[in-house]
Order: structure tokens, then C-alpha cells, then sequence
């Protein structure tokens, strides 16, 4: 997989106790990888980070992503080959809560990172992960592309449009003429998959309620999203990781990852589907619809994905449905079958690339 360019190489992750972090480094961890997470805090309660016990299987260091002298410290000492930057406060309703913190994290954390790459001399390749809310998002029924206006009505999308701008602030000041360093931005958004226990995310909370066997309240449930797989964002940050070290030209840019427009589900189509897999003694109705709307929320947003397919051929591996039943088994197979979380993460991550090996995807050649 990927050309096997991550096997024995050191790679840092930022955010890495995060939902995706987790996913990222389970998934470096089955490709060889000697790993090096930073993050402040385990964010939830319970994690995937600690149901996988991934502290014991990589070098894990507590560091605020803001303080640019601990950060310089960690990248001189384990002189990644990779860095994957993730860390940021990701939750749209916690902005809204702590607007300076999302600004301060999301925006300054990103800084912090390019501020300590600026004096780095060792050959690196580094993939900013931000968000689709990054665009200014007009309603339009076309997928947002890279060069789209950056933008929010929102903090959370102002604080990633942000980062997207210090980024290229960063690069054609300072980065473009570091002969060492490779770099670029992906961008991707509304990802689901098992271990997921952030507050305020659909499938989130469908289980929690669904195991008490209540139903759950959607505010808003006829926004239309492009429902993807954790895994199809990650495969498509490691494939960009092997591109830029293959390809300079690339360096620089950034991409999209989304899934197939086909994809696009409303709430209710995605919990009813949710709820058909999940096993329960009895079935009950799975949804409440509630008028309560604390904070905006946008109605449609989509990624055109054109760009990584022409300069990458990079595209998604799963249908929605393989999606929704590979989320929904995890849940219940966690809850219901008592199984660990680390046997069935890999266990997804193997029949991931299984079925994007059977499709001939590009990044599944060795």
C-alpha cells in the first residue's frame, strides 16, 4: 500500500488522540511506521485513542500545538520523515462556546507548526489537514474547489479559512524556497466511522442514545451532506504523502478529498440507514425531530474533488452504502459483541483496503 513509503519511517502526528488522529495512526502503525503523536489532552470520554491503547504502542508526547519552542524541540529530536498536522479544536458547536480558543488553536496552532518548520534543515514532508468549511459557503449546489474564496459566516469556519490563509502566507514567505521540505494542505470534512464520542456529531449521537435504547433528537434533518468514511480522507492524506515525495511540481498546493457527489445523504437518510444495521432487542423509532437550533449550520456543502483525481488519480473507495454499514457494524460490534476497538479499527482498515485493492485504486500498488 502507498508504494510502501511509510514502512520504517518515522512519522509525526499532531491532533494524533483525536478521532481521526486515532484512525491515522492505526493505519501508519498496520504500514510500518515508528510514530510520534503530540496532542494536549485526550479529547473525549470514552476515546479511540484509549480504547486502542495506542499510547503504548507509539511515542506519545502531551504538547499544546501553540507553544512553537516545545513543537521546535519534538521535530528536532525525532527528525520525522512525515508529518501529518491534525491537531485543532474540529467541533462547529464548541466554537461557538469558546470562540477565542477555536481561533487561538486552529489558527496559531497552525502557525506554531510552520513557525518551527521555517527553521527546520531535515528533509520532511508535511500535509496541513483543515476542513471543507474552509470556503466561504454561498449554498450553491457545485462542489466547493480549490480555489474557491476562503470564508465562514461561523468562528469554526473563519478560524479554518484562517489556516488555510497563514498557510499560504507561511509558504510563499518563507517555505516555497526550503529545498527540504515538501508541503501541502488537504481538505475534507463530515467523515464518520467507528470511535467516534465527539459531542455534538450525528452518529455520535445516534449510539448514545440508540444503547439506551432512546431515540435521538436531529435538528436539522433534511441538511443535505456528503457522508464519507474516516478512511477515505486518511488514504487520501497518505497517497498526497507519497505524491509529494515523488513529485515536487506539487508542492505547495492543495486538495480536496471527498467522496462521489452520489454520496450526498440527507440526516434522516443517514440515521435510518444507521439504524438498520445496529443491533437492538427491539427495534424502536430511531429519531425525534427537534426545532431547537442552537448555532447556524449549514444546509449544503460539497467538495469538488477534480483536482486530486487529475493530479493525484486519486478518488474514493466506497459506495455509501459500504460506508454506513462498515460505521454501523463498529458500533455494534463495540456494544453489543464486547470487542476491542483496536481489533475492529484494523479489521476495517484491512477490508478498506481490500475493497479499494479489488477496484484498482492507484494507492493500493506496492
Amino acid at each position: 500500500m502507498f508504494h510502501n513509503i511509510y514502512k520504517n519511517k518515522k512519522v509525526l502526528i499532531t491532533g494524533n488522540t483525536g478521532f481521526k488522529g486515532s484512525w491515522l495512526t492505526t493505519w501508519l502503525l498496520e504500514l510500518g511506521a515508528n510514530i510520534c503523536g503530540i496532542s494536549d489532552k485526550i479529547p473525549t470520554t470514552p476515546s479511540l485513542f484509549s480504547e486502542c491503547n495506542l499510547e503504548k504502542k507509539i511515542n506519545h508526547i502531551f504538547c499544546d500545538v501553540r507553544d512553537t519552542t516545545q513543537v521546535s524541540k519534538i521535530i528536532e529530536s525525532f527528525k520525522p520523515d512525515f508529518i501529518f498536522h491534525l491537531a485543532a479544536q474540529a467541533i462547529v458547536s464548541t466554537s461557538y462556546e469558546f470562540p477565542l480558543e477555536t481561533i487561538s488553536t486552529n489558527v496559531l496552532g497552525t502557525a506554531s507548526l510552520l513557525e518551527a518548520l521555517r527553521h527546520y534543515e531535515n528533509e520532511c514532508i508535511v500535509i496541513i489537514i483543515t476542513s471543507d468549511k474552509c470556503y466561504e459557503n454561498v449554498e450553491w449546489v457545485w462542489g466547493y474547489k480549490e480555489t474557491d474564496k476562503m470564508g465562514g459566516k461561523d468562528i469554526y469556519s473563519a478560524s479554518k479559512g484562517s489556516a488555510e490563509l497563514i498557510f499560504n502566507a507561511y509558504y510563499n514567505s518563507f517555505l516555497q524556497h526550503k529545498i527540504n521540505l515538501r508541503i501541502s494542505t488537504a481538505r475534507a470534512g463530515n467523515v464518520i466511522g467507528g470511535g467516534d464520542w465527539a459531542k455534538d456529531r450525528i452518529v455520535v449521537d445516534c449510539i448514545k442514545k440508540w444503547i439506551k435504547g432512546e431515540p435521538v433528537d436531529i435538528r436539522s434533518p433534511f441538511s443535505t451532506r456528503p457522508w464519507q468514511h474516516v478512511l477515505e480522507p486518511l488514504s487520501g492524506y497518505l497517497h498526497l504523502g507519497y505524491m509529494l515525495h515523488i513529485n515536487k511540481n506539487l508542492n505547495g498546493s492543495s486538495y480536496n478529498f471527498g467522496p462521489r457527489s452520489e454520496q450526498n445523504r440527507t440526516v434522516i437518510e443517514l440515521i435510518e440507514d444507521l439504524y438498520q444495521g445496529w443491533e437492538s432487542v427491539e427495534k424502536k423509532n430511531p429519531y425525534n425531530i427537534t426545532e431547537n437550533i442552537p448555532f447556524h449550520e449549514a444546509g449544503l456543502l460539497k467538495l469538488n474533488c477534480d483536482k486530486s483525481l487529475f493530479d493525484l488519480k486519486w478518488v474514493p473507495s466506497l459506495e455509501y452504502k459500504e460506508c454506513v454499514n462498515m460505521v454501523s457494524k463498529w458500533y455494534s460490534d463495540f456494544y453489543n459483541r464486547k470487542k476491542y476497538a483496536y481489533e475492529l479499527t484494523r479489521h476495517d482498515i484491512r477490508e478498506y483496503e481490500h475493497i479499494a485493492f479489488n477496484k484498482s485504486i492507484v494507492w493500493t500498488k506496492k
